[in-house]
């Protein structure tokens, strides 16, 4: 049976018929594709590990859409992500693992349980906000226990300035952190100097490498500590190159040219005109 709470959405549980229905639908299709006598032989193929890269695209595809604001194609490109969700709990239904059912319910509950002052309003909770009672889930499953780290569950597969910032905020959670933001533009400049260092002593590639990633690791921590999503920060700045590089293209076009055939000056002119002209 529903909660209380069922009776203020805009859909009731009574008529969500064509709803369940619809997602019904979609896992029978994801069924038929893997079944081993009728399905197709690409999806009969895949693995958890194989689907990832597919999964990671989507995801990127999910915020192109949103950042051109295309509506339309940020539904079907949920639809694409939702796909994924179906694909992977289906194989591992194969596998006696879990299935839908079991995932939907594990995050409505997980919801519920880390909005206790929304869904739970006579309850008394140790921790309140979301990282609180995050945290004391991770205590609840022992990860908290001499020999474990609280960093063991960052994934590898994360964008590494998404896992660095994610890194850096659980070191933060038990008080390992930059009081302000004006020390971790400090230790940028001091990280700034080292790779100057190490540029002037023709040092080996991978004290360069190793340089680089030290000022680049604490540009994200002055980003967490600004507020800044620094992966979604970089992602914008990418889009603005694009946007300005392309007017340079435009631009030696007019007269005739590709880049290569032009000087850097001739280049940097149109770069200039192009930064004022897309300024908006």
């Amino acid at each position: 049976m529903p909660c209380e709470w069922y009776n203020t959405l805009h859909i009731s549980y009574e008529d969500c018929g064509e709803l369940m229905e619809n997602l019904y639908r979609l896992i029978s299709i994801m069924e038929i594709l893997r079944d081993p006598e009728r399905g197709c032989p690409w999806d009969l193929r895949q693995t958890f590990a194989s689907i990832v890269p597919c999964t990671i695209e989507e995801v990127y595809e999910v915020a192109a859409a949103i950042d051109r604001q295309d509506f339309p194609q940020l539904r079907d490109e949920l639809g694409d992500l939702l796909l994924q969700v179906i694909y992977y709990t289906q194989m591992a239904r194969e596998q006696d693992l879990f299935d839908f059912d079991d995932v939907a319910k594990g995050i409505s509950d997980k919801l519920v349980r880390r909005h206790p002052l929304i869904f739970n309003k006579g309850a008394e909770p140790a921790g309140t906000t979301w990282d609180e009672i995050k945290d004391a889930e991770r205590k609840a499953k022992g990860e908290h226990r001499p020999g474990s780290s609280i960093l063991d569950d960052v994934p590898d597969a994360l964008p590494q300035l998404l896992r660095a910032e994610k890194l850096q905020r659980r070191a933060a959670s038990v008080g390992f952190d930059w009081p302000e933001a004006r020390q971790v533009l400090l230790k940028i400049k001091e990280e700034l100097g080292e790779l100057e260092d190490v540029l002037a002593g023709n040092e080996r590639q991978d004290r360069l490498e190793e340089e680089l990633g030290d000022l680049l690791f604490s540009v994200v921590n002055l980003g967490r500590h600004l507020g800044v999503n620094t992966e979604e920060a970089l992602r914008k700045s990418n889009g603005k190159f694009i946007r300005r590089f392309q007017y340079v293209e435009e631009r030696v076009a007019r007269q005739g040219k590709i880049p290569g055939d032009c000087s850097l000056e001739e280049m940097q002119q149109a770069w200039e005109e192009a930064k004022s002209r897309l300024s908006g």
